[in-house]
């Protein structure tokens, strides 16, 4: 049974089960495609451990490649309100606040209950959810992948490729949140309204403190470092048994191998002289001989057609045998089966989650196509990923060509620490069951230990 309100769905039955078996209820929060697999371990750790749990899904993925997650990770049942969020990014800003303002009316028949959101990382409903949230409610929510903040080395760009390097894993580092947009902006806005900040490494952590969020209040923990929930979709999937693999639907990635997988989808990658430098060094990779799969994504077509290039890409899969021109794979589990397969050298990325994939599996290099990163543990820390600036097309294809030539900085890229712990899903369900009759939320007398009858005292 459903009941539709303007183009919000809410499955009743789904979240009537949820809500009436206590007095905490923990609703996770999935936007986007890397949330399918992140947010699902919470999922999982929560039916396992008994603790309330729905799935509140703005509905923004919900195509048959891009909302495959859903189905893939094993979500669908448990989505008990889906927002239909569409449209541009101020249309999508106000349709969730509106309709999270009704569905939390809906929510007063259990007005005992205390519903705990949680988001996760830097998608667009990290930003609004929790502000959304707050203004309805009077309370605040929890974050998984908490504390993300660009930072840029400090080296000249037009550095030769083995100074690059050493400036990266040497050399210093400072913060630069401009970029990815709008994804350190919805990350930086989202703390604002958290209560719990789940940090994967220390960095998050200080980046928070420094921000002046509170490590503890009243002797309790408010930013645990737990790690990331992408080590546990890791898990899941490898050698996960696929009616089809990845090698069955492109054979040629295995015919042929040192594979580079080239992933570009952001915003900022995609004004012209960016764009350009990245396409042109692919194709200078693909001319020198190397084997490359360029992913085409909806946003990347666009600017191929934009800027000229998809037809020239065309071409050059027509008279190349080592270049591979695909859509996006429908499938998670069919990335990992590749980039542990041996057949991939690396992946030429902009993604933030494949910073934190490559640093976990040792098969393929991260080489990232970014002039700052909101994951910089993997460089500075790990070594188990290089910024490779879009500069010039010349200078895309020196670089990736020395990182895949130089066998030191291959074993140092494939040698490099893990830094996203294990079981991180568990970890996070069981820091929130030991603080189910805590109310999210603080006024400045509770942050300072003044205490007050709240009994006396309604949230507004």
């Amino acid at each position: 049974m459903s009941q539709t309100m303007s183009e919000m769905t809410v499955y009743e039955d789904r979240l009537a089960r949820q809500m009436d078996r206590g007095e905490f209820v923990l609703a996770v929060v999935t936007a986007t495609k890397p949330d399918f697999y992140k947010q699902a371990p919470v999922v999982d750790a929560a039916r396992e451990r008994g603790l309330p749990c729905f799935v509140l899904h703005t509905g923004q993925h919900y195509d048959d490649v891009l909302g495959h997650g859903l189905a893939e990770y094993d979500l669908e049942d448990r989505i008990a309100v889906d927002l239909g969020i569409r449209g541009s990014l101020s249309e999508k800003t106000a349709q969730v606040h509106r309709r999270i303002d009704e569905f939390t009316d809906l929510l007063g028949e259990w007005e005992d209950t205390t519903v705990l959101p949680l988001v996760h990382g830097d998608t667009h409903a990290a930003g609004t959810v929790p502000q959304a949230w707050q203004f309805a409610t009077n309370q605040a929510v929890a974050h998984n992948e908490a504390g993300l903040r660009g930072m840029s080395p400090d080296f000249d760009f037009d550095a030769d490729p083995a100074d690059a390097v050493e400036a990266q894993w040497a050399g210093e580092w400072s913060l630069n949140r401009a970029e990815p947009f709008p994804e350190q902006y919805d990350t930086f806005v989202g703390s604002a309204a958290s209560h719990y900040h789940f940090a994967p490494v220390e960095l998050n952590r200080e980046h928070l403190e420094n921000e002046g969020y509170p490590a503890e209040v009243d002797g309790k923990e408010r930013i645990p470092v737990v790690g990331n929930s992408v080590v546990d979709a890791i898990e899941q999937k490898t050698d996960a048994d696929l009616e089809e693999s990845i090698f069955d639907i492109y054979p040629v990635l295995e015919e042929r191998d040192d594979w580079i997988r080239v992933d570009i989808h952001r915003r900022a990658n995609l004004l012209p002289d960016r764009f350009k430098a990245i396409v042109e060094g692919v194709i200078g990779l693909v001319e020198a001989g190397h084997n490359v799969n360029f992913l085409e994504l909806t946003a990347t077509r666009e600017a191929l057609e934009q800027y000229g290039y998809r037809d020239r890409l065309l071409t050059l899969e027509a008279d190349h045998d080592n270049f591979l021109f695909t859509g996006l794979w429908k499938k998670h589990a069919h990335v990992y089966e590749f980039l542990q397969s041996g057949q991939c050298l690396a992946e030429l990325t902009d993604s933030g989650s494949m910073q934190e994939e490559l640093n976990v599996i040792d098969e393929a290099i991260c080489l990232t196509t970014r002039f700052n990163t909101d994951r910089p543990e993997t460089v500075f820390d790990a070594k188990t990923n290089l910024l490779v600036p879009p500069v010039s097309g010349e200078y895309v294809t020196d670089m990736v060509e020395y990182v895949a030539e130089n066998d030191d900085v291959r074993e140092e890229i494939q040698s490099g620490p893990t830094l996203y712990g294990e079981n991180v899903g568990e970890e996070i369900v069981d820091f929130l069951a030991d603080r189910q009759e805590e109310i999210p939320f603080d006024w400045a007398h509770d942050r300072v230990g003044f205490e007050t009858d709240a009994a006396d005292f309604e949230y507004l």
